[in-house]
């Protein structure tokens, strides 16, 4: 195992751009099929890209993303299609509700019990207050304007 320190990456809102998909899942509409199967075709986020690329140099990369361990195969071939590096795929399990802020906390503490993280990236401003609270180095991607729709979905509904 290396021994290089974690750079930890979500996927939504920072390489991937949600945006045209919240159509599904706004408005009190929630079509979660339709909002996932069109993942794959998410355009990539060049600051966010950037971003992980300079600290795959010098970093073992884990990606820790809310989105349901089904999407796995459609992630993996996005990163491949996007020039992303693999590094470590950690997903929500199909059954786990809980808000981002939770969910991620627990996966990180994990990691960290192991590795030292040297940043964390993240969308979602309530997964960065939770993070900064709980001592972790965390940096908002703040490229892309967070929308209310997708708050909800990872914080009330659990879903991404």
């Amino acid at each position: 195992m290396s021994e290089a320190s974690l750079a930890v990456f979500d996927v939504d809102g920072v390489v991937a751009d949600v945006r045209h998909r919240l159509r599904h899942i706004a408005n009190g509409r929630k079509n979660w099929a339709a909002f996932f199967a069109a993942a794959d075709r998410d355009p990539a986020l060049s600051d966010g890209v950037e971003l992980v690329h300079e600290f795959a140099r010098d970093h073992d990369l884990v990606w820790l993303t809310g989105r349901p361990e089904h999407l796995r195969p459609v992630t993996e071939r996005w990163f491949a299609r996007h020039g992303l590096p693999a590094g470590r795929l950690l997903m929500r399990p199909e059954h786990d509700r809980r808000p981002a802020k939770d969910y991620k906390a627990d996966r990180l503490h994990g990691l960290a019990a192991d590795r030292t993280i040297a940043v964390i990236v993240d969308d979602d401003p309530d997964v960065v207050r939770r993070l900064k609270r709980d001592g972790f180095p965390v940096r908002l991607a703040d490229w892309v304007p967070h929308e209310k729709t997708l708050r909800q979905a990872q914080e009330r509904d659990g879903r991404t």
